[in-house]
């Protein structure tokens, strides 16, 4: 391929040359070209057939980067379809928000070469939300900062548009940030049906652009994020509504069975016993006859909801159905039950129910008492162990508590009477 007088090494210094003055090649792509030119022009050198003149090396080489950048189009089209394909499957294998939202930043700091940081915020009713973050070191799901009124991620949020910063310090929206950041970052809104859904913020530790590729990837990433945050968040409210009741908007009787598989299991795990309480308020069926059914759901729901309030944030209570309760105290013995039993007591008791045009509303409520697994170790015999409890104290002593003694066994002789004040 060269003439005989010709030295091979200027010939590919003459290639290096062609190959550097060439800003399409990606500069870890160019020594790859050089060894591959320098491999062929070794190989022409030492063929039988006539040898190319020094004035074709240029055409040649040029030749041979064209046919190059067409196989690297073609990798990255293939490595763009293999991408789009492994996100419409993580994306979609899930309909839990929060795993959604944690794929989806995992998605992107692989999906971009070098990134530092990414994050998604929820976007509804004009307010950001956490959703989730990764970095780059593998920590999950801790937010760098609160976004600002004037920040990049509300900016996306309230253009609808892409904006990318190719160097964090020297870039109008950080200005008045106090965030020790460098580096270049990228907001996407995450549109679904013309309603933005969410800001994806991704950042890099260094200064720059994102190559045609990346950003390509970025969007068909925005694009099934934001079908993915739109179906998962659909589907958190029908099961929390499936699981709600609706009167009261306490977790309902298929949330309370859900709940109780739960907290056997978690008992089992740790050894441990958890409690539970059937109550049944004293005196309800009076005011349904004597104000109707719209003034009890009223106060069905304002005082429901006051216990909600002063029980802890790790025990569950749920409405049984009518005007009873089952409130489940997480890692609960006996004693503990019974004093938070008869917290519950003077609660009603002392409850003001301000409704107007109606007063002198006189309220109690009873209560039945089961612990796991003392009592019971399954969610059904549980219930009934509390619920017969609760039959007992009903006949017996309205306004306290009884302990179940176990499923079909007799219950403890013992009623425990609401202490009278002095």
């Amino acid at each position: 391929m060269v003439e005989n007088n010709e030295d091979l090494s200027s010939v590919i210094q003459h290639v290096r040359e062609i190959i550097n003055q060439n800003t399409s090649i990606p500069t870890e792509e160019k020594e790859g070209i050089l060894n591959l030119m320098q491999v062929l022009l070794e190989a022409a050198g030492a063929a039988p057939f006539p040898r190319v003149k020094n004035s074709r090396v240029k055409t040649f080489t040029q030749e041979m980067i064209s046919r190059h950048s067409l196989i690297s189009l073609v990798k990255q089209q293939a490595d763009e379809l293999d991408a789009l394909r492994n996100l419409s499957l993580n994306l979609t294998s899930s309909l839990d928000l929060q795993t959604v939202l944690d794929t989806i930043v995992t998605e992107a700091m692989r999906l971009v070469t070098k990134s530092n940081a990414a994050h998604i915020f929820l976007f509804s009713h004009g307010k950001l939300d956490f959703g989730s973050a990764l970095y780059m070191k593998g920590i999950k799901n801790e937010p760098l900062a609160k976004p600002r009124k004037d920040g990049l991620t509300a900016s996306v949020a309230k253009s609808g548009k892409t904006i990318i910063v190719e160097d964090i310090n020297n870039h109008p929206l950080y200005k008045k940030s106090n965030e020790n950041q460098v580096g270049s970052i990228i907001g996407v809104p995450l549109k679904f049906n013309d309603s933005i859904v969410g800001v994806m913020v991704l950042s890099r530790s260094s200064t720059g652009g994102f190559s045609p590729s990346e950003l390509r990837l970025i969007g068909l990433l925005a694009d099934r994020a934001a079908v993915a945050i739109s179906n998962a968040s659909l589907h958190k409210v029908v099961t929390e509504l499936a699981n709600t009741d609706s009167l009261t908007a306490l977790p309902n009787r298929h949330s309370l069975d859900e709940r109780l598989e739960e907290d056997i299991r978690f008992a089992k795990r740790n050894s441990s016993q958890f409690a539970v309480v059937m109550m049944d308020l004293d005196g309800f069926k009076n005011v349904n006859d004597t104000y109707g059914h719209a003034v009890g759901d009223e106060i069905l729901h304002s005082l429901f909801n006051n216990l909600a309030r002063n029980i802890r944030p790790t025990d569950f209570l749920a409405r049984y159905g009518g005007d009873e309760l089952t409130l489940i105290i997480r890692e609960a013995d006996q004693a503990i039950a019974e004093i938070v039993t008869q917290k519950i007591i003077e609660l009603v008791k002392e409850y003001n129910l301000s409704i107007p045009g109606i007063e002198n509303i006189q309220l109690g409520i009873t209560a039945g008492i089961a612990i796991y697994p003392s009592h019971s170790g399954n969610t059904g015999d549980l219930l009934r162990a509390a619920d017969t409890a609760l039959y007992h104290a009903k006949k017996y002593n309205r306004g306290s508590y009884s302990i179940a003694k176990g499923v079909t066994g007799p219950l403890l002789p013992t009623i425990h009477p609401v202490p009278k004040k002095k």
